[in-house]
């Protein structure tokens, strides 16, 4: 089962809301105020720093698996080397 986050939610109603604003919109249902005009373009901007914010996440997962690689790789080698010490 995914588990969602509060913000992860809120991300999926911004960007329905826009959607269906600008469809009403289109369609000429809804007249809006000059400032109302713009809150798309500010729930634009929120999802785009969300999604900033979700890559920077996995980024740093990326790099603390990257960084265990490299160590488990150094492990692995000293054990060799202790086991061809201890073999001969």
């Amino acid at each position: 089962m995914i588990k969602h986050n509060f913000w992860d939610i809120l991300v999926w109603v911004v960007l329905v809301g826009i959607v269906l604003w600008l469809i009403l919109k289109a369609m000429g249902l809804i007249n809006t105020p000059l400032l109302l005009e713009y809150a798309p373009y500010f729930g634009i901007a929120y999802v785009v720093g969300w999604n900033v914010h979700k890559l920077n996440n996995i980024s740093d997962s990326v790099n603390k698996f990257e960084k265990f690689k490299d160590e488990t790789i150094k492990e692995i080698h000293n054990l060799k080397l202790n086991c061809t010490k201890n073999h001969k």
